[in-house]
């Protein structure tokens, strides 16, 4: 889908919509609205202006570098509180710094809630809905973003207790009964090596994946993308009958394919068993935005 302006591609994802743009080195910002979240933000999304939350993976200016003007879209929009800005900790200072340089320059005051984040760092949005960050492969201090959702449930040997006594039971501080279960919904990972497939095993079965896969055939090699910290169709192969996603989001391609090359290309090379999990966030048509 392309919106009024000519430049966003949308896809649904299983239970989720993704909105934006993503060219490897170009830009990426994503917007799910469902979880009023932007990722990144490597251009100024103006219908996405309002999210509550950005999650900024690293400070590469592909990444970051709107910042500044979504800001400024959100003052003349008149939105008042700050946006929340899940960011990795060694970037925080820096990023306040920038923005102090830019609100001088605009003359109005350009400013954030920042909440620094370490691998296994969990912040508590709102309701159960929570997100832990986790390490990502890039030359840069860098993070990934999973949001879940803890319920506690009653263990399934309960199940057929009548409610009175499973009531009595609680009220006597039977800790038993209940279990708490991690419903892993979204996850997010740019910029990386293929190793935090390894190191995050968890990602491979979180209803709706969003991941780079920069590179997918023999115009650049795997040493390329290697040498970079980014990942190649040909090192995702290994991966293909593990995913057990609802839906895996592919993104971040190079401009050396044409949006049209990457379906052809993902058609061709993807294992038909899981070829229909794969959804290639790229525009329709030979064009890439901009």
């Amino acid at each position: 889908m392309r919106d009024g302006a000519g430049v966003l591609t949308q896809v649904t994802a299983g239970r989720y919509t993704v909105r934006g743009v993503s060219l490897g080195g170009m830009y990426t910002a994503l917007h799910v609205p469902e979880l009023d979240t932007l990722f990144d933000v490597g251009m100024a999304l103006r219908s996405a202006a309002s999210a509550s939350v950005l999650c900024l993976s690293h400070g590469h200016v592909d990444h970051f570098g709107s910042l500044p003007a979504l800001l400024g879209m959100r003052a003349l929009m008149g939105i008042r509180r700050p946006m929340k800005v899940l960011l990795p900790a060694a970037l925080e200072a820096v990023v306040h710094e920038v923005l102090a340089a830019v609100s001088k320059l605009h003359r109005w005051p350009l400013e954030v809630e920042t909440v620094p984040m370490e691998p296994g760092t969990e912040v508590r949005l709102h309701g159960d809905l929570i997100v832990r960050a986790f390490r990502t492969y890039h030359p840069v201090p860098s993070l990934g973003f999973l949001y879940l959702r803890r319920v506690t449930k009653l263990r399934p040997q309960f199940e057929r207790l009548p409610g009175a006594e499973i009531a009595r039971r609680r009220r006597a501080g039977d800790t038993e009964l209940f279990e708490t279960v991690e419903r892993r919904e979204f996850a997010y990972a740019t910029d990386t090596l293929p190793t935090v497939l390894e190191r995050e095993p968890q990602l491979l079965d979180t209803r709706t994946l969003v991941l780079e896969c920069t590179f997918l055939d023999a115009r650049k090699t795997v040493a390329d993308a290697r040498a970079g910290c980014h990942i190649h169709l040909d090192e995702l192969l290994n991966f293909a009958p593990r995913f057990r996603n609802e839906a895996l989001v592919l993104m971040h391609f190079s401009q050396i394919y044409k949006p049209s090359e990457v379906r052809a290309l993902l058609d061709a090379r993807w294992p038909t068993e899981t070829r229909g999990l794969v959804v290639p966030f790229a525009p329709t048509g030979d064009h890439w935005p901009g």
